[in-house]
C-alpha cells in the first residue's frame, strides 16, 4: 500500500510538469502514453513517436519504446515484459517504476567518493550530523520517529521548522510536519503516509529511498553549490598554504642576510688590540660565534633551501606557476652573501692567532728590555758622579798611579758594557718595527740610556786626560824631590842620630830589656799601616765572595726552577695536542664516511622511498646524537688556544676542518630527507608506482656521470635521446626552461621526475574553480560579497573580498566582483 501511495505521488510530481496525472499506478500506464511522456519529463529527451490507436498491439508497441528507453540508459530489465504492463500486471508495473526511480532518481547521485544507494545514504549522515538526536543507517527504521526529514529541511531551510520544539517521542507530529512543509514549501508532493509508517515495523525501504531522492534533488542546487564551494576552499587552502610558505620564506631570507650584513664587517675588523688579554678575548669571541652563533645560522639557510625547494615542488604539482622570491633574496642572492661572510671570516681566526703570536714576543721583548735597561741603570748609577770627581788633585804620584790603574780597569769594563748598550738599542727598535703600543716609554727610556752612554764616554775620556796630566806633573815633582833627597841624606842621617840620641832612656833592669820592648813596639806601630791596607783589601775579597754565594745561593736556583716550569708547560702542552690529536683523528674520518653514505642511500634504490626516509631519520638521530663529540673537541680545542699552542704534528684535521664538516653533514642530511620527502609528495600527487621511480632513479643515475646526484644539461640531453626524444636545440631549450627554471646548468633528481611525469597530474585548473564560482554566483560572470560570505567558510570569504578586483563587465551591479580574473590569477604569475 506504501510503496503505491509513493510511487504513484512521485510519477505525479514529474507528470504534472507535462501537465497531466494519473491516478491509479496499474492501470494508467497500460496504453505506455503517460509512461512514455513521464520518461521525457524525466530525462529531458524525446522519445520514438507512440502509437495513438487504442488497440492492444498499439500498447504493446508505446510500452515497448518505453522499455526499450529505459535499455538504451544501462539498466537490465529482468523478466518485465510490455505484455505484463499492458495487462495491468501490478507487481510488474511497481517494479517497472522502481527501475525507472532507480535508474533517474537515485543512481546519478555522488558524494564525495560514493554514489546511489550509499551516495544517498552518506548525504543523509552528512546533512543530519548536526543533528544529536538523528541517526540515519538505514532507508527504513532510522526514518520512523520523523525526525529525519525535519533535520533534512531544518539544515537547508532552518526557517521553516521551529526543530527545537519537536519530540522524539511524538513520531507522528514530526512526520506531518515535514511532509506538509516539504509540500507547502519545498514542492515535493506527500508521498508518504504519516500513520502507515508509525504502524509498521519496519516501513518500506523503497518508499523511503523515492521520498529522500526527492529531497536531495530538491536541494541539489545546494548540493552543487557545497560541491563548487568544497572545490574553491581546497584551492584557495593550496595558495594560502603556498603564500604561508612565500611569506616564511621571505622573512627568513630577509632575517638571514641582515644577520650576515651586520657580522661581515665584524669579521673584517682586523684592527689589532694593545694587549694579549684584549686580542685572547677576540679569539674567544670568535669562538663563540663558531660554536654558538654560526651554527643556528647554518641551519637556517639549509631550511630555507629546503623550503624553497619544497614550495617549489608544491606550486608544481598544484599547477601553480614558480615562486619568484623579491628582489635580492634569491637561493642564489642568499648563496653570494654567504660566500662572502666565509670570505671574510677565513683569514680572521689565522690574523687573530697571528696578532697573539706578534703580541706574546712583544710581551717577551718588552719585558727583556725592562731588564736588561734595569740592569744597566744600575751599573751606571753614580759614575758620572764618579768620573767628574777632582780627587786626583790632592793625590800624591803613587795615588795617582793607583788612580789611573783604577780608571784604565773602569775603562775596560766601560768597553765591556758597550754590548748592552747596544742590545737595548737594538730591542727597542724591533719593539718599534713590531708596533708595541707602548714604543715611545721604550724610546724616551733608551734615550735617556744612549745620552747617558755618551755622557759616560766624555767624560771617561776628560778624566783619563786629568790623570795623565796630573801624573806627568807629580813625576817633574818627585824627580825634583829626589834630587833634593839626594843633597838631604847628610842632613837626614844627622837627624836621625839626633833621633836615636833623644830617645836614649835609663835602663832600670837592663837597658837591653827596654830597647829590645822599644822597638819591638815601633816595629808594631810601623806596620799598623799596612795591617790596615791589609784588612781593607781582605774585606774587598770578602765582599767579592759575598757576591758570588749570593749568585750561587738565589739566581741559580730562580734559574732552575724556571726550566723545570717551563718543562713542565712544554709537556702539557704535548698533552692537550695528543688530547685534540686523538679525537679529530676520529672524529674527521666519520663525518667523512657519514656523508659518503647518505651519498649512497639516496642513490642506491634500497625499498620503497619510505624505507630510505626511515633509514636516512635514523641517520639523522646517530649525527644530531654524536654532537657530544664535537662540543668536547671544541672545549679542547679552546684550551689549546688559551696554552698558545699554534701548532699540532699529530693530526691534519683543524678545529675549523672539523666545525665545517661538521655543518656539511647536518645540512646534507637535511636536504637529503627533504629531497626524499619531495619525491613522496610528487609521486603521490602523479600516482606514480615505485617500479616507475625505480625506473626513474636507475635512468638518472645512469646519467649522472659525474656522481654528483645531478645531470648536466649534456647528461640530460643523452638521457632524453636514450628515451627516443627527437629535438632540436630549441626545443631543447625549452625543456630545459622546465627543469632548470633557475638556470643553474643542473637537473636534480626532482626536476628529472617531474618533467618524467608532467602529464599525469591530476590537477585543479583555473577553469573548474571559474565554473564553481559561477554556481556559488546563480551563473552570474560576477559574484557579491554577501554570496561569498554565505557560501564559504569564514576565513576563505575574507581571503576572496580582500582579493578580487570590481566586476567591470556591462552586466555589472554595485559591490559585483570578479571572480574569472581572481581564478587566472591563481594558477599565474600574480602578486596573491
Amino acid at each position: 500500500k506504501l510503496v503505491k501511495l509513493t510511487f504513484t505521488a512521485w510519477c505525479n510530481s514529474h507528470l504534472r510538469k507535462a501537465g497531466t496525472q494519473i491516478e491509479n499506478i496499474e492501470e494508467d500506464f497500460r496504453d505506455g502514453l503517460k509512461l512514455m511522456l513521464l520518461l521525457e519529463v524525466i530525462s529531458g529527451e524525446r522519445l520514438a513517436k507512440p502509437e495513438r490507436g487504442k488497440m492492444r498491439v498499439h500498447k504493446i508497441s508505446n510500452v515497448n519504446k518505453a522499455l526499450n528507453f529505459i535499455a538504451s540508459k544501462g539498466v537490465k530489465l529482468v523478466s518485465i515484459g510490455a505484455e505484463e504492463i499492458v495487462d495491468g500486471n501490478a507487481k510488474m508495473t511497481l517494479g517497472m517504476i522502481w527501475t525507472i526511480i532507480l535508474r533517474f532518481a537515485i543512481q546519478d547521485i555522488s558524494v564525495e567518493e560514493t554514489s546511489a544507494k550509499e551516495g544517498l545514504l552518506l548525504w543523509c549522515q552528512r546533512k543530519t550530523a548536526p543533528y544529536k538526536n538523528v541517526n540515519i543507517q538505514n532507508f527504513h527504521i532510522s526514518w520512523k520517529d520523523g525526525l529525519g526529514f525535519c533535520a533534512l529541511i531544518h539544515r537547508h531551510r532552518p526557517e521553516l521548522i521551529d526543530y527545537g520544539k519537536l519530540r522524539k517521542d511524538d513520531p507522528m507530529t514530526n512526520l506531518n510536519t515535514a511532509f506538509d512543509v516539504a509540500e507547502k514549501y519545498l514542492d515535493i508532493p506527500k508521498m508518504l503516509d504519516a500513520e502507515d509508517i508509525v504502524g509498521t515495523a519496519r516501513p518500506d525501504e523503497k518508499a523511503i529511498m523515492t521520498y529522500v531522492s526527492s529531497f536531495y534533488h530538491a536541494f541539489s542546487g545546494a548540493q552543487k553549490a557545497e560541491t563548487a564551494a568544497n572545490r574553491i576552499c581546497k584551492v584557495l587552502a593550496v595558495n594560502q598554504e603556498n603564500e604561508q610558505l612565500m611569506e616564511d620564506y621571505e622573512k627568513l631570507a630577509s632575517d638571514l642576510l641582515e644577520w650576515i650584513r651586520r657580522t661581515i664587517p665584524w669579521l673584517e675588523n682586523r684592527v689589532p688590540e694593545n694587549t694579549m688579554q684584549a686580542m685572547q678575548q677576540k679569539l674567544e669571541d670568535f669562538r663563540d660565534y663558531r660554536r654558538l652563533h654560526k651554527p643556528p645560522k647554518v641551519q637556517e639557510k639549509c631550511q630555507l633551501e629546503i623550503n624553497f625547494n619544497t614550495l617549489q615542488t608544491k606550486l608544481r604539482l598544484s599547477n601553480r606557476p614558480a615562486f619568484m622570491p623579491s628582489e635580492g633574496k634569491m637561493v642564489s642572492d642568499i648563496s653570494n652573501a654567504w660566500g662572502s661572510l666565509e670570505g671574510a671570516e677565513k683569514g680572521y681566526e689565522e690574523w687573530l692567532l697571528n696578532e697573539i703570536r706578534r703580541l706574546e714576543r712583544l710581551d717577551h721583548l718588552a719585558e727583556k728590555f725592562r731588564q736588561k735597561a734595569a740592569i744597566h741603570e744600575a751599573w751606571t748609577n753614580g759614575k758620572e758622579e764618579m768620573l767628574q770627581r777632582k780627587d786626583y788633585e790632592t793625590a800624591s804620584l803613587s795615588d795617582i798611579k793607583a788612580l789611573l790603574k783604577k780608571h784604565e780597569a773602569f775603562e775596560s769594563d766601560l768597553a765591556a758594557h758597550q754590548d748592552r748598550v747596544e742590545q737595548i738599542a737594538a730591542i727597542a727598535q724591533e719593539l718599534n718595527e713590531l708596533e708595541y703600543y707602548d714604543s715611545p716609554s721604550v724610546n724616551a727610556r733608551c734615550q735617556q740610556i744612549c745620552d747617558q752612554w755618551d755622557s759616560l764616554g766624555v767624560l771617561t775620556q776628560k778624566r783619563s786626560e786629568a790623570l795623565q796630566r796630573t801624573e806627568k806633573l807629580l813625576e817633574t815633582i818627585d824627580q825634583l824631590y829626589l834630587e833634593f833627597a839626594k843633597r838631604a841624606a847628610p842632613f837626614n842621617n844627622w837627624m836621625e842620630g839626633a833621633m836615636e840620641d833623644l830617645q836614649d832612656t835609663f835602663i832600670v833592669h837592663t837597658i837591653e830589656e827596654i830597647q829590645g820592648l822599644s822597638t819591638a813596639h815601633e816595629q808594631f806601630k810601623a806596620t799598623l799601616p799596612e795591617a790596615d791596607k791589609e784588612r781593607q783589601a781582605i774585606l774587598g775579597i770578602h765582599n767579592e765572595i759575598a757576591k758570588i754565594v749570593k749568585w750561587e745561593q738565589q739566581l741559580v736556583p730562580q734559574r732552575d726552577q724556571a726550566l723545570i716550569e717551563e718543562h713542565a708547560r712544554q709537556q702539557n702542552n704535548e698533552r692537550l695536542r695528543r688530547q685534540f690529536a686523538n679525537q679529530a683523528n676520529v672524529i674527521g674520518p666519520w663525518i667523512q664516511t657519514k656523508m659518503e653514505e647518505i651519498g649512497r642511500i639516496s642513490i642506491e634504490m634500497h625499498g620503497t622511498l619510505e624505507d630510505q626516509l626511515t633509514h636516512l631519520r635514523q641517520y639523522e638521530k646517530s649525527i644530531v646524537n654524536y654532537k657530544p663529540k664535537i662540543d668536547q673537541l671544541e672545549g679542547d680545542h679552546q684550551l689549546i688556544q688559551e696554552a698558545l699552542i699554534f701548532d699540532n704534528k699529530h693530526t691534519n684535521y683543524t678545529m675549523e676542518h672539523i666545525r665545517v664538516g661538521w655543518e656539511q653533514l647536518l645540512t646534507t642530511i637535511a636536504r637529503t630527507i627533504n629531497e626524499i620527502e619531495n619525491q613522496i609528495l610528487t609521486r603521490d600527487a602523479k600516482g606514480i608506482s615505485q617500479e616507475q621511480m625505480n625506473e626513474f632513479r636507475a635512468s638518472f643515475n645512469h646519467f649522472d656521470r659525474k656522481r654528483t646526484g645531478m645531470m648536466d644539461a649534456e647528461d640530460f640531453r643523452a638521457c632524453l635521446i636514450s628515451m627516443g626524444y627527437n629535438m632540436g636545440e630549441a626545443e631543447f631549450a625549452r625543456i630545459m626552461s622546465i627543469v632548470d627554471p633557475n638556470r643553474l646548468g643542473l637537473i636534480t633528481f626532482q626536476a628529472f621526475i617531474d618533467f618524467m611525469s608532467r602529464e599525469t597530474a591530476d590537477t585543479d585548473t583555473a577553469d573548474q574553480v571559474m565554473a564553481s564560482f559561477k554556481v556559488l554566483a546563480g551563473d552570474k560572470n560576477y559574484i557579491l560579497v554577501d554570496e561569498l560570505r554565505r557560501e564559504l567558510p569564514p576565513d576563505q570569504a575574507e581571503y576572496c573580498i580582500a582579493r578580487m578586483t570590481p566586476y567591470t563587465g556591462p552586466d555589472a551591479v554595485p559591490g559585483a566582483l570578479d571572480y574569472m580574473s581572481f581564478s587566472t590569477a591563481l594558477y599565474g604569475e600574480s602578486d596573491l
